[in-house]
């Protein structure tokens, strides 16, 4: 199993998600945002990924910060 892609934790990633170390959807190659085909899968333990849908969450219900060129902060 593939450690942890959550800078610093060497932990197992037994969790498979599409969320970016810094909490953002990551596109790769033209912008297209099709599951299947454009975003880069992580590895993360449960702490850590637990730890990353709390600030992604937390960042959806504020109000401001909306205008980066981010795509949503959630995922399917």
């Amino acid at each position: 199993m593939p450690n942890c892609d959550h800078p610093g934790c060497t932990e197992e990633g037994e969790v498979i998600s599409r969320l970016s170390p810094e909490g953002f959807l990551v596109a790769t190659g033209k912008k297209a945002y099709s599951f299947r085909e454009a975003y880069r899968r992580f590895h993360y333990c449960k702490r850590c990924h637990d730890e990353l849908m709390a600030n992604v969450w937390t960042r959806v219900r504020k109000p401001d910060d909306k205008g980066d060129d981010h795509p949503a902060p959630t995922m399917v």
